[in-house]
């Protein structure tokens, strides 16, 4: 019998979604050749089933496309779940040229997403990253007129810094964050994740599996298809694959222990850092899909995290997280 997939508040929005999301950006692009659109809207729909009703997408996946598929796979479950999409970036011909978040820019963004996404409303709208050249309280108060007129329920960041979050939320209650977090990817826990506490924000973790890695399956002879975006990430040549390998051989003890698979522990430990963490793994494989839903009920004890904490804290993961070019704002 399928255990009932557990409830997670956002921080003190009351926004209540399942302790697993999906991420959704895999679907259309980023890795590789995108899986047939039929196969994807299937394994969303499956994703319901299951018990996930957070999904997140964004205008820039594809661009346009990923709303669409997301919009399509969940017309027949509208008032059960729970959808996140983004705002931000500047696109033309298809492309991603530089970030815009003037406030007309996002408010002609809502309308075009709430169409792709077949809604009356969008449940979650993050800025998708800090726009230099636009005060922050312009796009927190951009978003609070949305949130006025019933277009938009809740407002989100991702990637910022504490004082960007503070000055938005003082004009618009931030409901979530979404930064990159995991086992090797621990910038968050320094100030991001006291202020989000302090201040009653959620955090979604995206590539909780850091992109892949933590699932145990990749060495140092790994390879990536010609139009998989690892290719220009450092922390993927094979000598970052080989030097970091001894993180997933911690996860594997931790696993057989449990009767888990790596990436199960990789998610339940994020899970167990904070009650308001919601993690967004991206899969395309209905057996991953499964696999991820089943950390959500693995319980790891104090001592666990404590073993887990002291090994990693030996480990020095080699390799940044996206190149020079990208880490100016850009990444996805």
């Amino acid at each position: 019998m399928e255990t009932k997939m557990q409830t997670r508040k956002l921080g003190n929005s009351g926004l209540e979604v399942s302790a697993m999301g999906l991420g959704c950006m895999g679907m259309s692009f980023a890795y590789g050749s995108a899986p047939a659109k039929r196969e994807m809207v299937a394994l969303i729909r499956a994703a319901v089933e299951k018990g996930v009703n957070f999904f997140d997408t964004a205008e820039a996946y594809g661009p346009f496309t990923n709303e669409e598929l997301v919009g399509e796979a969940l017309t027949p479950f509208r008032n059960e779940v729970i959808i996140a999409t983004k705002f931000g970036f500047k696109i033309e011909d298809g492309k991603q040229v530089g970030v815009d978040s003037r406030p007309e820019h996002i408010k002609e963004v809502a309308e075009a997403s709430l169409k792709r996404l077949k809604v009356d409303v969008i449940d979650l709208f993050y800025q998708h990253r800090v726009d230099p050249d636009v005060p922050i309280e312009d796009v927190a108060g951009a978003v609070r007129d949305l949130i006025q007129q019933g277009k938009v329920k809740h407002f989100g960041l991702s990637e910022a810094g504490v004082n960007t979050i503070r000055r938005a939320h003082a004009v618009q209650p931030i409901t979530a964050l979404q930064s990159e977090y995991s086992l090797w990817t621990r910038n968050p826990e320094e100030i991001v994740l006291p202020t989000l506490e302090e201040l009653g924000i959620g955090f979604v973790p995206f590539s909780p599996l850091g992109r892949g890695f933590l699932t145990g399956k990749m060495n140092e002879n790994t390879t990536f298809g010609s139009t998989d975006f690892r290719n220009t990430l450092p922390r993927f040549t094979p000598e970052a694959l080989k030097a970091n390998q001894s993180l997933i051989d911690l996860l594997q003890q931790v696993a057989k222990q449990k009767n888990a698979t790596t990436a199960q522990i990789a998610l339940a430990w994020l899970l167990a850092q904070k009650p308001w963490i919601v993690p967004i793994p991206g899969t395309t494989k209905l057996n991953r899909l499964e696999e991820n839903i089943g950390a959500a009920v693995i319980e790891l004890t104090p001592g666990d995290l404590r073993d887990i904490e002291e090994a990693a804290s030996k480990i020095k993961i080699e390799g940044t997280r996206y190149p020079e070019y990208m880490e100016k704002g850009t990444g996805l």
